[in-house]
């Protein structure tokens, strides 16, 4: 059920655009851990993600330092095992996410690379993230539905996982963005669009309503 795509194919800035659109659907996930556990504190991945749209929108004259920026965030990062709700999962993968963008923004792009020496674990991180963040999501769900009506063991299907309509939304989006941003100039006007289709439905990957 994985997202395979080649991301190889996408510059280095486009690689940038396309992690943090992803993140602007799983950030509200984190948000909401944080406001029911009163853990953390979501502006800082809210102004962490605008600081790398900010450089999207012009990176001769934004300069930023990773490595603090890595600090801040860990210091929001949940631990799973001191909560015992769900959302500390897609909170966690929120938090991973951005600190492997961050490690991507930290590659000093080459000219012109062939596809073979592209670098792509941290942007394959990003889209495997916000998958994963779907499937323990609609695993749950699926889990719940089936034991309300049955009493004996059962398990969820492949096919049942890959058949919701959040994971084949997830899909869907993943696949739209990088079609587009293949295509698509490294300008201010990409970043507007790359941002809307991933905002279009107001929800974040699991549904949420965005605030």
């Amino acid at each position: 059920m994985a997202i395979h795509l080649p991301f190889a194919k996408l510059s280095h800035w486009h690689q940038i655009a396309f992690s943090a659109a992803l993140l602007e659907r799983m950030l509200p996930n984190y948000q909401m851990f944080s406001e029911g556990a009163e853990f953390g504190n979501a502006n800082v991945l809210r102004n962490q993600l605008d600081i790398i749209w900010q450089w999207l929108d012009n990176s001769s004259t934004v300069k930023i330092n990773s490595d603090a920026q890595l600090l801040k965030l860990e210091a929001e990062t949940p631990d799973p095992e001191a909560f015992d709700s769900f959302g500390v999962f897609p909170a966690l993968d929120a938090c991973m996410a951005l600190s492997a963008l961050w490690q991507l923004m930290q590659v000093k792009p080459q000219k012109k690379p062939k596809i073979s020496e592209v670098d792509i674990d941290d942007i394959q991180s990003i889209s495997r993230l916000s998958h994963n963040s779907v499937s323990y999501y609609v695993e749950l769900l699926l889990l719940e539905e089936v034991a309300e009506s049955v009493e004996e063991e059962f398990t969820i299907s492949p096919e049942q996982m890959a058949e919701h309509p959040l994971m084949q939304w997830e899909k869907d989006t993943q696949n739209e963005l990088f079609d587009f941003l293949k295509f698509a100039a490294a300008d201010k006007r990409t970043c507007k669009l790359a941002k809307q289709m991933s905002l279009s439905e107001g929800l974040s990957n699991l549904g949420i309503e965005i605030a």
